[in-house]
């Protein structure tokens, strides 16, 4: 493959996008602590491979990797670029980020593998007008991969819209259940089983990803976490690090600015290749 020596790429300021099904951040890291997700990931490699632990499993070495929600990891880039697609449940599930691993394995749950579906992720970030035709590309992508085997249950996905447009609400979890008919037990046992983690922990992943928006659309710190409806930008911080395993600030300073409405670009390549 004709890739790009990677200190030459580590001078690309990190790429955010986020919409309604999906969010990407592609730009170099370093070594992010155990951390786990509300949604599944897909981990790619943009240049070389990476050391990933899954749970209290070993380290080893890795070009890819696809991990469920709700199951802890952490990893180390060393400062190369890494790109994370995650992928609601109403875009894509497990199974579905797992068919974008290549000679792979499984390992406590998650999917990890020598190679897969790189070169499109590692086009958006190499490109600087990617910000016009991210999206596009992501259809691309999770299109290639397939929906989730199993469509999310009806009232579990109306749930889901309602958090997306009021990740603030703190109603009690009984107040919820009852818009769909449920008893509070059974409406958070089906939720995970639907959705792969708690509710209240995917509540809380919908007011990161509003404060990550604030971000995006200019704010700073401060005014995006007071946006989002945490307490300060001590408490975004703290989430923040609980969430992605490493701070807010490197990830969040100097991005490339991706907005799901200035898609007018065709990508470079309508079938990803690894």
């Amino acid at each position: 493959m004709n890739e790009r020596a990677v200190s030459d790429a580590a001078e690309n300021s990190p790429i955010w996008y986020l919409d309604r099904g999906r969010a990407l951040f592609a730009g170099p890291l370093g070594r992010n602590a155990p951390h786990r997700h509300s949604t599944p990931v897909f981990l790619a490699g943009l240049y070389e491979k990476f050391q990933l632990r899954v749970g209290d499993g070993a380290w080893r070495s890795c070009r890819t990797a696809a991990i469920p929600a709700g199951l802890a990891y952490e990893f180390d880039m060393g400062g190369a670029p890494l790109a994370v697609l995650y992928a609601e449940a109403s875009a894509a599930g497990a199974d579905s980020l797992a068919r974008l691993v290549r000679q792979a394995h499984d390992v406590s749950g998650a999917r990890v593998g020598q190679d897969g579906e790189i070169v499109l992720l590692r086009e958006m970030y190499e490109d600087r007008d990617s910000p016009s035709w991210i999206a596009r590309g992501l259809d691309d992508l999770i299109g290639f991969a397939g929906r989730r085997e199993r469509p999310v249950d009806p009232g579990m996905a109306r749930v889901l819209d309602s958090l997306h447009e009021s990740y603030a609400d703190l109603r009690r979890v009984g107040a919820v259940a009852e818009t769909v008919g449920l008893s509070p037990s059974r409406f958070q046992h089906v939720f995970t089983r639907e959705i792969g983690v708690p509710f209240r922990r995917y509540r809380a992943w919908c007011r990161m990803r509003a404060a990550i928006r604030a971000v995006l659309d200019g704010g700073n710190l401060t005014a995006a976490a007071h946006t989002a409806g945490f307490a300060d930008q001590a408490h975004f911080a703290r989430d923040f690090r609980r969430t992605f395993g490493a701070s807010a600030t490197p990830t969040l300073t100097k991005v490339r600015r991706a907005r799901p409405q200035c898609v007018t670009a065709r990508p470079k390549r309508t079938c990803p290749a690894g």
